[in-house]
């Protein structure tokens, strides 16, 4: 997950009262990032029962864990797939090694697994591996396509830091490190009418900058307009940055790409009073409620938008501090702090 963000240069921060927000139904937007970097959680089959439990209607694997996979047989959730990030450059050899990846790792399951996305690398762009990520996409859109699958779609991850620019929203920008891959792949994402995945934290800008980043408007909790961008009026930093991508597309010539939010979340321990079970709820909670309200953003108000939290489970194997606590869930399965109800 990306680390940083550009700060936006707001007000003095407003106080929350945390006891206002109630427990939210999982709408079918919403979906949540089922990581398995712990040497302590539980079986996959008990996973997806928790999934069912509390209406848990979409996840994203990052890698094809198989036990995972196989536990999601027949459970009627949504599945984002995640091609490791490790394996790109040999996949980029050849669709011939796509393929062979294809008929390991989905084949097996296509009957009885719903998989709705596959991600084509987390947070490479930019960086070295980005320019093995076109090739891989359109190796295995030709191989969809051939197999008449095309309801599965191809997507790759971005982090905040594909971003040169993201303050004011409209003036959005590519890095240039990102851009050197990015503008191949928005074509070929428009082409075949999929969507970008980006990674979006509130928590990262307001932990850098909490006297400028207001804590309620990196909650979703702010009554007001905060930052004004010309006719567009932001009482959330989520909107703002998904905006800020937006505009960095039409930069590059492409204005037809949807956003998935791919991770969105909030940590609950790790670092000092920032990161409480209260704020943590807070935040995942509102960003559930936003999600479900269907009104997209500000500078794109009819255009819905999916969002996974990041994540199921606190991951002991992850580095030490805040990358350890973004779970709602203890691996004991118990919630680390009530977002959803029991279904049912």
């Amino acid at each position: 997950m990306a680390l940083f963000w550009i700060m936006f240069l707001l007000s003095a921060m407003a106080a929350i009262d945390h006891n206002r927000f109630v427990m939210a139904k999982t709408p079918l937007e919403i979906g949540v990032c089922y990581g398995l970097l712990g040497n302590d959680l539980p079986p996959s089959t008990e996973v997806v029962e928790l999934f069912k439990k509390y209406g848990i209607t979409r996840t994203r694997l990052y890698d094809p864990n198989l036990p995972a996979l196989e536990a999601l047989r027949g459970r009627h959730i949504l599945v984002t797939l995640g091609i490791r990030n490790e394996d790109l450059q040999g996949l980029a050899a050849s669709p011939a090694v796509v393929d062979l990846w294809f008929a390991a790792h989905v084949q097996p399951h296509l009957n009885d697994v719903e998989f709705d996305y596959i991600a084509v690398g987390n947070e490479v762009v930019p960086g070295d591996l980005g320019i093995y990520v076109l090739p891989v996409m359109k190796s295995l859109q030709n191989m969809l396509v051939a197999k008449n699958l095309t309801g599965i779609r191809v997507t790759t991850v971005v982090p905040a830091n594909a971003l040169r620019v993201s303050y004011p929203p409209s003036a959005g920008a590519f890095s240039v490190d990102a851009s050197r891959d990015i503008a191949g792949i928005l074509q070929f994402l428009s082409a075949h009418q999929s969507p970008l995945m980006i990674n979006v934290y509130p928590y990262f800008a307001h932990v850098s900058d909490p006297v400028n980043v207001r804590l309620d408007y990196a909650q979703f909790a702010a009554t007001e307009v905060v930052v004004r961008d010309g006719k567009w009026g932001y009482s959330n930093l989520f909107d703002a940055m998904v905006d800020a991508f937006y505009s960095a597309m039409e930069r590059v010539g492409v204005t037809n790409v949807s956003v998935v939010v791919s991770e969105s979340g909030w940590p609950s321990a790790g670092n000092g009073n920032f990161t409480t079970p209260a704020l943590a709820a807070t935040y995942n909670r509102n960003f559930v409620k936003h999600i479900a309200q269907k009104q997209g953003t500000p500078k794109r108000p009819n255009i819905t938008i999916e969002g996974y939290i990041f994540a199921m489970f606190n991951e002991n194997q992850k580095p030490e501090g805040v990358e350890q606590n973004f779970g709602l869930f203890y691996p004991r399965k118990e919630p680390v702090y009530p977002v959803f109800t029991p279904a049912g």
